[in-house]
Parts: C-alpha cells; sequence; structure tokens
C-alpha cells in the first residue's frame, strides 16, 4: 500500500497516477510495497526529524526510515516540499521535475541503492533518472 501524508499545505494533485508510477518503479526492480508511506512537510518538521533521529544539524530534501524485508518495501519517505522548490531553482529544473527526483531517490534507497560513493551517487542519478521517465509513460 502507498499512502501520502501532509505536514504541510502542499499536496500532490493526482495521487492515483503517484502512487501506480510508484507501483511501476518498484516492479521495475523487481520489488513491491508492504507499506510505503511519503510524508510532505516543511524544512522545520525535517530538521526536527534529521536531527532528533539522525543526530544531524542540517537541512535535507529527504529522509527514509526503512522497514523492508528483502524484496519486500516498507518504509517512511518524508520529503521537505520547501528543499525541492529550492532545489529546483538551484539545479534549473521545474518544481515537479525535481519532486519525481526525489520521490525516486527515496524508493531506490528502500531498494538498496545508496549515494555515499562517488560510483554510488553515478548509479543513483542514472536510476532516478530511468524511473523519472517512467511517469511519462502511462498518462
Amino acid at each position: 500500500m502507498i499512502e501520502f501524508h501532509y505536514e504541510t499545505d502542499f499536496r500532490i494533485s493526482g495521487e492515483k497516477y503517484f502512487a501506480d508510477w510508484i507501483s511501476r518503479v518498484m516492479k521495475s526492480e523487481g520489488s513491491m510495497a508492504i507499506q510505503l508511506d511519503y510524508i510532505f512537510c516543511n524544512d522545520d518538521f525535517l530538521l526536527d526529524i534529521n536531527t532528533k533521529y539522525l543526530g544531524h544539524d542540517t537541512y535535507t530534501d529527504i529522509i527514509s526510515f526503512d522497514y523492508s524485508e528483502g524484496k519486500q518495501l516498507a518504509g517512511d519517505i518524508f520529503i521537505s516540499v520547501d528543499r525541492v522548490e529550492d532545489n529546483a531553482k538551484r539545479f534549473a529544473t521545474g518544481f515537479d521535475q525535481e519532486l519525481l527526483r526525489v520521490m525516486a531517490h527515496g524508493i531506490l534507497h528502500l531498494m538498496g541503492y545508496n549515494d555515499k560513493t562517488l560510483e554510488e551517487v553515478i548509479l543513483m542519478r542514472s536510476k532516478e533518472e530511468e524511473k523519472i521517465k517512467m511517469f511519462h509513460v502511462e498518462q
């Protein structure tokens, strides 16, 4: 099950399309969702989580808590809409494109992809782009 929660005024339109896309992303990697919760929030909300649970006193665009068992994915994916907006400006891309990137990034982490080394970052970016393109396939 894929659910969307909001700790801010922001709302994604067409939750059904996003849930379908996320399901296809997982299926393309041989995974499926048990329970995925995307929580959209602001910078302060995510900073509090980052400080409290990870010991990092920095802003971030996404934090994923992974409860998966193998290819059966479960987790909480917190996304700061403020960071997504700032990143879209910084990287000269649209908000919607950056939102898809961050949403894909979170699910890729749950599927075992990391971004600590240069090689991992390159693979993660490649996978993000591949998965973003899937959003437009069936709409």
